[in-house]
């Protein structure tokens, strides 16, 4: 697939689920990743930072054959050599990865993403070829202990309009403040725990998804 394609199929992501094991409930990643596919999402960001790149790989490739049957984009967080490796659709990149001029060189097809924490950063990634940009953090999260600088739902109408490029929001974000990034304008939401730690996380994604489309008619 060329990445003109993959963009398109990014345009239409809604939930953008992201896996992290450890605030996993237990479930494995395969586990999540069965359940996101079964909530309707068109995307999934493999990102775990507690094991080796030879583990991560072996995730990359398992969950590889899964989302190309149901059509979804594959996304790595952080390493590239992972992404190509496992023939998946995209990286993403955070300010200390490889930069993304570099990763363009290298992987011309592939999506890049980046995260920003202010309207400079996600200016400068969308000017540095970046396919989408996320914002955030926006609320308190459990993936990042320790951050002191939230950015809260205000700065998605600071920063998105300077934008050309899609744009994700995270951090925090679940069933109860959703509706506050949506008032916002944001419709494409990345969530960790809102769907690892739901009793029933095939529902928890389907009702996400229901929320961001209702916002977006």
């Amino acid at each position: 697939m060329d990445r003109a394609r993959r963009i398109e199929m990014f345009k239409a992501v809604d939930l953008y689920p992201v896996t992290c094991e450890r605030l996993s409930a237990g479930r494995s990643n395969l586990e999540v990743l069965r359940a996101v596919i079964a909530g309707g999402a068109k995307v999934i960001q493999l990102r775990e930072k507690e094991c080796g790149k030879g583990e991560l790989y072996r995730q990359a490739v398992a969950f590889r054959e899964p989302t190309a049957a149901a059509g979804m984009l594959l996304i790595i967080d952080d390493h590239l050599d992972v992404a190509l490796a496992a023939g998946a659709d995209g990286v993403h990149l955070g300010q200390t990865d490889l930069p993304l001029a570099a990763a363009r060189r290298i992987a011309p097809d592939l999506l890049l993403g980046a995260s920003s924490h202010s309207r400079e950063e996600a200016l400068r990634a969308e000017a540095a070829g970046a396919d989408y940009v996320n914002i955030g953090p926006i609320f308190p999260t459990q993936t990042k202990a320790g951050i002191k600088h939230l950015l809260g739902p205000e700065a998605i109408s600071a920063i998105a309009p300077a934008l050309s490029v899609p744009f994700t929001v995270m951090g925090g974000i679940n069933d109860g403040n959703i509706d506050q990034v949506l008032a916002a304008g944001a419709r494409r939401i990345a969530v960790v725990t809102a769907v690892t730690q739901a009793p029933d996380m095939a529902a928890a994604v389907d009702t996400l998804r229901a929320r961001i489309r209702a916002a977006a008619s």
